[in-house]
């Protein structure tokens, strides 16, 4: 059975400290300032208000990209091989074979592909395939303080209960 990586998001762990986007920055050397790159190609956590007044209550919420397992934004790539999925689930993008047609952030049901105007070229979530590459989980994972974000086999998650 292949793998299928993604992350678990548990929205009752979550405070909204938003330590998972201030981790990816940092993982992904993103400039101090840059934090529409961030909120909007990595992933990061939006608040949703839960109740009705005098009820209400925040919650939040993980996005970014989810790694389809059948990921629209790959057929509509025009270069071909500039999206690609590895076997292990993660989609990638190919900056080098990028031609910035922008119709992957089209297709992407999720809006998690954004178009990065200083290099022409699409971006996304990596899921951290360079940590995951050295047997480490994504630095989100990693430095969420309260646990509220998983690194998982969702594939094998599925088959094993």
């Amino acid at each position: 059975m292949a793998k299928q990586y993604g992350l678990v998001f548990d929205t009752k762990r979550c405070i909204g400290c938003r330590t998972c986007v201030i981790a990816c920055k940092v993982e992904n050397q993103i400039e101090v300032g840059s934090w529409v790159r961030v909120l909007n190609n990595r992933g990061t956590t939006t608040d949703m208000p839960v109740g009705q007044y005098p009820h209400l209550s925040l919650s939040w919420q993980l996005s970014g990209c989810i790694h389809c397992k059948n990921p629209p934004c790959l057929d509509a790539c025009e270069t071909e091989e500039a999206i690609y999925k590895r076997p292990d689930g993660i989609v990638l993008i190919d900056r080098e074979k990028c031609t910035g047609c922008q119709a992957c952030g089209d297709a992407c049901p999720y809006d998690a592909i954004r178009f990065n105007p200083d290099d022409g070229c699409a971006e996304k979530c990596t899921l951290c395939s360079h940590r995951i590459d050295q047997g480490l989980e994504p630095f989100c994972v990693k430095e969420c303080i309260w646990g509220a974000i998983r690194f998982a086999d969702i594939e094998g998650a599925k088959n094993n209960s």
